[in-house]
């Protein structure tokens, strides 16, 4: 009997964690589908504005409640100091909702600015859930026009709009805390994308196959896998004379990531170089476990890097 899911989207606001968990909630079947905001509105009715300042301002302006700002040598760490305080408050109380869930076997998918990557201990709930925790990010123009548009929206336009630098800060905060805590960072710059990406993660549709091409073939081989929404994890190469292939642990799963990956590896040509040694000591040998967002779409991606040549069928 499989575990509840416990589905975690955290982002700066405007950055469209809403949209996206919805459209997860639905593809999955998960009828509950709760904001941070809501728990946070609960916490304010129990907790005065006397006793916790920063929890009765918005995550983007609680810094204003600091009493020792003079410390912060930047206007972003206080900014950040800010945000902290404020989620601070609410963190427990998400945990008990994530407990609740947990308790009732019900699966949950839970959303808002709030969930900080290393403030909420998700450790507490492996046992027990099949537990996923994302942060989505932007660039910073595509975030810029998503947020204008959102102030509009929920017609909280003129003061809120003032906030985007400040939002940017705690956006970039929560990129930084993901890469620190091994939570996947995704840029929303397409819903289908991006629910394809983290199906991927949740779902766990994988295959380990062997492949032959060489460097040169390397972004033709993470293109295709990504066209897909899929993901390549760990390579392994067979080098002539070791009984056990040399192995090395790799996350691919984001385009951007994928194409400074290639960029930096242009500019550096002593580590094009070391990686050409590997392949050429393996005879451009080498197996991928590749995962996807469903059968068909690892079944679509594993036909063409076949159809491309790169495929060793005898496993």
């Amino acid at each position: 009997m499989r575990k509840p899911y416990v589905i975690l989207i955290g982002s700066a606001s405007g950055i469209g964690k809403s949209t996206i968990a919805s459209e997860l909630a639905k593809i999955l079947g998960i009828k509950h589908l709760i904001e941070s905001d809501f728990i946070r509105e609960i916490v304010r009715g129990v907790i005065g504005p006397e006793f916790a300042p920063a929890l009765h301002k918005s995550s983007f302006d609680a810094y204003v409640t600091i009493r020792d700002k003079e410390r912060y040598k930047t206007n972003a760490a206080l900014i950040n100091a800010g945000f902290q305080e404020h989620a601070s408050f609410v963190i427990p109380a998400i945990e008990k909702v994530i407990k609740r869930a947990v308790d009732d076997f019900d699966d949950v998918v839970i959303e808002g600015v709030h969930l900080v990557p290393g403030f909420i201990n998700i450790d507490q709930f492996q046992d027990d859930a099949d537990i996923h925790f994302f942060v989505l990010n932007a660039d910073e123009e595509i975030h810029k026009e998503r947020f204008v548009k959102r102030a509009m929206k929920i017609k909280r336009g003129g003061k809120h709009l003032e906030y985007f630098k400040e939002n940017r800060i705690i956006n970039d905060y929560l990129a930084e805390q993901a890469d620190e805590h091994g939570v996947p960072v995704i840029y929303n710059d397409e819903i289908d994308t991006t629910v394809k990406v983290m199906l991927t993660h949740i779902r766990q549709i994988c295959k380990t196959i062997k492949l032959r091409h060489g460097v040169d073939s390397i972004k033709d081989e993470t293109s295709t896998v990504l066209k897909y929404g899929g993901r390549m994890e760990d390579i392994s190469y067979f080098i002539h004379g070791f009984t056990e292939p040399l192995r090395r642990k790799i996350n691919v799963y984001d385009p951007k990531e994928a194409e400074r990956f290639f960029a930096s590896l242009e500019r550096n040509k002593k580590r094009k170089e070391d990686l050409e040694n590997i392949y050429e000591l393996s005879n451009n040998v080498h197996s991928h476990r590749l995962c996807a967002p469903d059968e068909e779409s690892l079944n679509k991606m594993i036909k063409e890097l076949d159809e491309k040549g790169y495929l060793i069928k005898e496993q």
